[in-house]
């Protein structure tokens, strides 16, 4: 099984599209049924990597208080803090976001991610 770093390189992939406004590597980092669970709603792999389309939407990121959780074979759930900051604000934002990767051939994908913006509601 790879390592956190690796699946946080892997994240980290994404992240550098939405910095550099690549659509083309957004979708090749996430499966076809690729479900993301967001304050907006719900996004499929073409909505995700959509919003691209008018280029850049964050202006710097870093990601950190990694977890990995082994989900079974060839399946795995990455869990961090992200802090970012949109292209259009002046201020910096966070969110706690969980991914599932999958190992697909020679590949992982990301099959699902749901982001829970920092400060948003408190465990009950």
């Amino acid at each position: 099984m790879p390592t956190l770093d690796f699946f946080l390189d892997l994240e980290t992939r994404v992240w550098t599209a939405l910095l550099s406004g690549d659509a083309g590597l957004d979708r090749a980092l996430l499966a076809p049924e690729f479900l993301g669970v967001y304050s907006t709603g719900f996004a499929d792999r073409d909505a995700h990597s959509g919003q691209l389309d008018g280029g850049p939407t964050i202006a710097r990121f870093s990601l950190g208080d990694a977890r990995l959780m082994d989900l079974g074979p060839g399946r795995v759930l990455l869990a961090y803090r992200a802090e970012y900051t949109r292209i259009s604000a002046d201020r910096s934002e966070a969110m706690f976001v969980s991914s599932i990767w999958e190992k697909r051939g020679a590949d992982w994908l990301n099959i699902f991610s749901q982001d829970s913006i920092e400060g948003d509601v408190a465990p009950v």
